[in-house]
């Protein structure tokens, strides 16, 4: 079991025949992932990886049924190539560009909820299954960081979610689906958001968040927690615990405002709520353990 992709998904590349795009398609198929098809404007005809290409998502979700889409296109077209995979009944949409303009992810979020869809990112390693299937840019072949398990990961970093991890796979564990909802500042996915599919699988026995200062995301998870949505064990590694106050710190989203998103503050509401902490990031391991002892 899985959330968001698995070995059936039928994925589509938006953005297929760029660097990026078809590079990554090469690694998606290596690791199993169904992509079905591309979509390039004015390169229909074309192949990449022996994936056919088209102009439009509308006409290759009719040719191929296709059902998730991975984005890989400059920030200032996320918009409209979000807003076609929509318009042609996708419902998981993954973002992989970094910078997307506030407005346009605000537009993206809320045309998403509209459609009953789920987008993910901008600024996103993407989403993975450990051993199926994924849609973003992750070595998948690094096994320390990238074992199949029974632990579901949800992250806003990109290398802190390699070094995090693996310290779980240090442990003894493995991954279910690893989802980045990305370090943008209006990112069109939360963390609370995903709770209720990890809730759902049956084989995620519990979740690790890593999480940084700034923004409200992970007190957004202790509310699931106390009111019941989430009950299964959730252990959190929360960077930027140096960091001064009022500075903006790596990520767009990683900034304190209106005395809320400290980390201190994070923290404090995860374990009232009965989740576990790591202070540093060789620890997440050892206290999965512990919370799945309880």
């Amino acid at each position: 079991m899985s959330i968001l992709i698995n070995k059936k998904t039928k994925v589509l590349v938006q953005g297929i025949t760029g660097g990026e795009g078809s590079f990554w398609t090469k690694h998606m198929l290596g690791l199993g992932t169904n992509v079905v098809a591309g979509v390039t404007p004015g390169k229909e005809g074309q192949s990449v990886e022996g994936v056919k290409v088209f102009n439009t998502v509308k006409h290759a979700v009719k040719e191929t049924d296709a059902d998730a889409s991975v984005l890989f296109v400059p920030p200032a077209f996320a918009k409209d190539a979000a807003f076609e995979a929509l318009s042609a009944g996708i419902k998981k949409v993954v973002i992989i560009a970094e910078g997307i303009p506030i407005h346009d992810a605000m537009e993206i979020r809320s045309a998403a909820m509209s459609e009953g869809a789920m987008v993910i990112g901008g600024n996103t390693s993407g989403i993975i299954t450990a051993g199926e299937a994924m849609m973003g840019i992750f070595p998948y072949w690094i096994d320390r960081v990238y074992k199949k398990g029974d632990i579901g990961v949800m992250t806003r970093s990109g290398s802190l979610t390699n070094e995090v991890t693996a310290m779980l796979i240090k442990a003894g564990f493995g991954v279910s689906t690893l989802a980045g909802v990305g370090g943008d500042a209006v990112p069109c996915t939360r963390f609370a958001e995903l709770l209720p599919l990890f809730q759902k699988d049956k084989k995620t026995r519990a979740v690790l968040m890593i999480g940084e200062l700034g923004g409200t995301m992970e007190e957004e998870v202790a509310d699931a927690i106390e009111s019941k949505i989430f009950t299964k064990p959730l252990v959190a590694f929360i960077a930027g615990r140096t960091a001064p106050k009022g500075k903006k710190m790596g990520h767009a989203g990683a900034i304190v405002t209106a005395g809320k998103g400290t980390v201190d503050g994070k923290i404090k509401a995860l374990e009232k709520a009965g989740a576990l902490t790591a202070a540093r990031p060789c620890l997440a391991g050892d206290l999965m353990k512990e919370a799945l002892a309880r």
